[in-house]
């Protein structure tokens, strides 16, 4: 016998898996809550904001395009889903209500 080393001594009963499947489950669902809080329920929550955004869209509105574009909503085609977005008094633009990413304060184009 070694004094830093305790000797090993074998079991004569087989070890069982009992318990391993309960343990299995149990991290499973560990792992589905850490999904659903951290990954699909604010995933969920922008879509929703995003859909009632694209609801709310209005002639007179100042936007601001994914591309970066700014500009005044100057038609609503709601059957088309379709805006047209005035950049400047001479340049319109027709985007799609989706590509819309926030609706701006008013006064903000002057402002730019």
């Amino acid at each position: 016998m070694s004094l830093f080393m305790s000797s090993a001594h074998a079991s004569t009963a087989g070890a069982s898996p009992a318990g391993g499947g309960m343990e299995m489950l149990i991290m499973l669902a560990i792992f589905g809550l850490v999904f659903y809080f951290l990954i699909y329920r604010p995933q969920a929550k922008r879509v929703k904001d995003h859909k009632s955004l694209m609801g709310a869209l209005a002639k007179g509105d100042e936007v601001l395009t994914q591309g970066g574009l700014v500009g005044k909503i100057t038609k609503v085609a709601d059957d088309k889903d379709f805006v047209v977005i005035a950049l400047n008094d001479q340049a319109e633009v027709t985007v799609q209500k989706s590509a819309v990413s926030a609706v701006l304060p008013k006064g903000t184009m002057k402002s730019l």
